[in-house]
């Protein structure tokens, strides 16, 4: 890795990104132009810096037709213009196998156009960013602030749901190393983390992001997950952000902390409430369990996510709230004076595997709708629920989450309230191909393996998750 000496974040518009890029002595020679497509996976191609000005004003074309939930074959052009704000330099020298053959390269995300310059309605940053241009014009939340964890296990190889290591939850273990080296290469970057350390299940991390704004958040988490399987892949070894890989252990989670703030003020906060939470922040909380069901398969997308959503392994299987409470849908950690800034309340149903931007849209229009309609929150719920009786979880108006992928799609299905804000192309494909999945699940997996993980999933979702 080379050592370079020229700014690689924080750039602020595009005669900066072009100044640098096409500076002689940076020998920056590509851009990579990354975008999610519908399922959330990471899509990228590569332009040469010269073409990077022409990139900027009138965008770069590709064929949306080859892309998972994009156009029909019959209007498969798409522009993406790419955004300087987002540009970060990759803090490593590639080489050729001809020795002074030496190059960096930049990434940045960007906005999806029409060929007649319109938002792309397929696009998931899109629908992210209308999502919170609503949070702004309807409530005056300046900024919604997420900090998400996601988990992920380290394993031999793509096909080999197998852990290196018998550690657990800050105990033993083996590849801290991956989880630091990632964590300074991010750093190199402009992205800040917070802390690591070994999970709960055999072979198992976390390295958890320092809080940030929404949008950034979900292109951070994209760069995230792609330099967390790089890392691996240069070891030897392999990462996989795949929900529930192995039977008898816990799966992997992605417990999402967020804030709304306005004018600088975390609007979260209130210092007389016994949970430190203002009515805004209560009516959020009710918004999200009330919706609960019918958002489950936008954060939990994958057949196999529904594996670790499982009563035993610590993955809240109930609807319900509570401060101390790791076995409930929304957890608000405790209050420390002096740390308004800090109140929070922590969503822990999705799972890594996620469309980050649907997810992140999602979860805030839900907890907008109860800031809209002032839904009334239910009372915390403080004991293990993993341990309570059918009939006091009746009493406590406790629900649980959709069993399956199948039945999540059935209550999606329903839900006026995301067909509106994903938009009827995203909300019709993103069903037609889940819809797909689970029937494909279904001729190959007998009912026998409905909480436990088959080996269909092994070679279906490990490769590439």
């Amino acid at each position: 890795m080379s050592d370079t000496h020229f700014k690689r974040f924080g750039f602020s518009d595009e005669k900066e990104v072009l100044d640098l890029c096409l500076h002689p002595d940076n020998n920056l020679e590509f851009v990579r132009i990354i975008f999610p497509d519908i399922l959330g996976r990471h899509m990228d191609f590569s332009i040469p810096v010269y073409e990077l000005e022409k990139a900027f004003q009138v965008g770069k074309g590709f064929d949306g037709s080859s892309v998972e939930g994009f156009v029909r074959i019959e209007e498969s052009d798409l522009v993406i213009k790419p955004d300087p704000r987002t540009f970060r330099v990759l803090p490593w020298e590639y080489r050729g196998f001809e020795d002074t053959t030496r190059w960096h390269e930049a990434i940045m995300f960007g906005d999806i156009l029409t060929p007649e310059g319109k938002p792309y309605m397929g696009d998931s940053r899109y629908v992210l960013k209308k999502v919170l241009e609503r949070a702004r014009t309807e409530f005056g939340i300046d900024d919604i602030k997420v900090g998400p964890e996601l988990e992920f296990f380290i394993f031999p190889g793509k096909t080999q749901a197998a852990p290196m290591d018998d550690g657990g939850y800050f105990f033993g273990g083996m590849h801290g190393e991956i989880r630091k080296e990632v964590q300074l290469l991010l750093n190199k970057m402009g992205i800040e983390s917070e802390y690591d350390h070994h999970e709960v299940a055999h072979g198992q991390h976390e390295v958890d992001l320092k809080y940030m704004s929404a949008l950034e958040m979900a292109d951070v988490s994209m760069i995230f997950r792609y330099l967390v399987k790089k890392v691996a892949r240069m070891h030897g070894i392999y990462a996989t952000f795949m929900p529930k890989p192995l039977n008898g252990q816990n799966g992997n989670g992605m417990h999402v902390h967020q804030s709304l703030w306005s004018q600088g003020r975390n609007v979260f906060f209130d210092l007389n409430d016994g949970y430190h939470l203002s009515d805004m922040a209560k009516r959020y909380i009710a918004g999200l369990m009330t919706h609960a069901h019918e958002i489950s398969a936008v954060f939990c997308q994958w057949v196999n996510s529904y594996k670790r959503l499982i009563e035993g392994y610590e993955a809240p299987v109930y609807v319900a709230w509570g401060q101390r409470n790791r076995s409930a849908y929304i957890r608000v950690p405790e209050y420390q004076p002096g740390k308004e800034h800090a109140t929070r309340i922590e969503l822990r149903s999705p799972d890594p595997a996620c469309n980050l931007y649907l997810a992140f849209a999602t979860m805030f229009i839900a907890g907008m709708k109860g800031l809209k309609e002032g839904y009334s929150l239910l009372d915390p719920v403080e004991e293990n629920i993993y341990e309570m009786s059918s009939t006091r979880q009746k009493k406590l108006n406790i629900t649980t989450l959709p069993a399956n992928l199948d039945k999540a799609l059935s209550l999606m299905e329903k839900s006026s309230l995301l067909e509106e804000m994903l938009g009827t192309h995203v909300f019709t494909t993103l069903l037609a191909n889940k819809r797909w999945e689970v029937e494909e699940y279904k001729k190959n997996v007998s009912r026998e393996y409905d909480k436990q993980v088959s080996e269909f999933e092994i070679q279906k979702y490990l490769p590439f998750l």
